[in-house]
């Protein structure tokens, strides 16, 4: 295939994801009730009062995907070196091939495809490395919460809590220790006979070390204190009786159970959601505020950024045609 004929297929590529894309967010928020709701809870609201704080949310939203573009830039340090602003174009690209994509596989993708073809698989590597980073503050903080939530609101045997206690510390000290020693998954892969051909690929692990990880881990910390920190705004704001410790430990606790089950962005709302009701109904009966403000947390941080990210997907380099070209 000619440079000519790669750069037509690869603009009906981009195209089309572009279209698919707005075509599946635009029937999403036609049907989604949710927002309506969130729409109403507003009405008797003062006007600069809305202003500002949705507009403190959006602002966390930039913070956050501006967090995960300097990660990212980061985690590349040892494979390719990219520049913010190309770490920021293919993060958004990234979100938008997401909403499409079970697990957010997409993601993947949209920001490999901005790296040069020899390094793309490494780079899939190495943003596992940055998403096990966030995968253990989620699990550690959502297993903390957990206990709270039980000691609280379950009824139980002390001897029985003491031993969930333990098995939970167990669960946080084995993520820590995983990720501080990620070079162990080198050895696990080079232990399999089928993986050791693909060796040069993830060995690229042995280059994190610790102090790389920890600052790594630094960045997961900030993002996952400003997307709690997008929830703790909208609850305590619509529901403003609730107790502000409540609202951590359940916030904590939405995020550990999402992490666990298998999702695709663009209908994730709705498990968001019935996860959120679900919790939150044992400190407050005010179930449509509750879906409503995970609604609209669903539509700032994942919709809205999809849409910026369709932008960048015209700059998606499939083929690795040289921009002299």
């Amino acid at each position: 295939m000619t440079d000519k004929n790669k750069k037509i297929f690869s603009l009906l590529i981009k195209t089309a994801i572009v279209v698919f894309a707005f075509w599946f967010i635009y029937h999403k928020l036609v049907a989604n009730e949710n927002l309506h709701n969130f729409k109403i809870l507003l009405t008797d609201l003062p006007q600069v009062e809305i202003i500002v704080v949705i507009g403190l949310v959006l602002c966390l939203m930039l913070v956050n995907w501006f967090l995960e573009a300097a990660k990212w830039k980061r985690l590349m340090t040892h494979i390719e070196r990219i520049s913010f602003y190309r770490a920021i174009e293919s993060v958004f690209c990234g979100l938008t091939l997401a909403i499409f994509t079970p697990n957010r596989l997409g993601e993947y993708g949209g920001r490999v495809f901005f790296l040069s073809p020899k390094r793309r698989i490494v780079g899939i590597v190495a943003m596992t490395v940055g998403n096990i980073g966030q995968l253990v503050l989620t699990n550690v903080f959502g297993a903390i919460a957990a206990c709270f939530f039980i000691y609280q609101f379950v009824p139980i045997d002390n001897l029985v809590f003491t031993a969930l206690v333990v098995l939970a510390s167990i669960f946080c000290l084995f993520f820590i220790v995983f990720y501080f020693n990620i070079q162990w998954l080198n050895g696990i892969l080079l232990s399999f006979k089928f993986t050791r051909k693909y060796k040069k690929f993830y060995s690229i692990l042995k280059r994190y070390k610790k102090a790389e990880l920890f600052r790594i881990i630094l960045f997961c910390f900030a993002r996952y204190a400003v997307f709690s920190s997008q929830y703790f705004i909208l609850f305590a704001w619509l529901i403003p009786n609730l107790n502000y410790l409540d609202i951590v430990m359940m916030t904590c606790l939405l995020f550990f159970i999402q992490s666990a089950l298998p999702s695709l962005d663009l209908f994730d709302v709705g498990i968001r959601s019935i996860t959120a009701v679900e919790l939150f109904k044992h400190i407050t009966d005010q179930h449509v505020a509750v879906i409503a403000c995970t609604a609209s947390i669903w539509l700032i941080n994942i919709i809205i950024p999809a849409i910026l990210g369709t932008y960048f997907v015209f700059k998606l380099n499939f083929f690795g045609i040289s921009k002299s070209n």
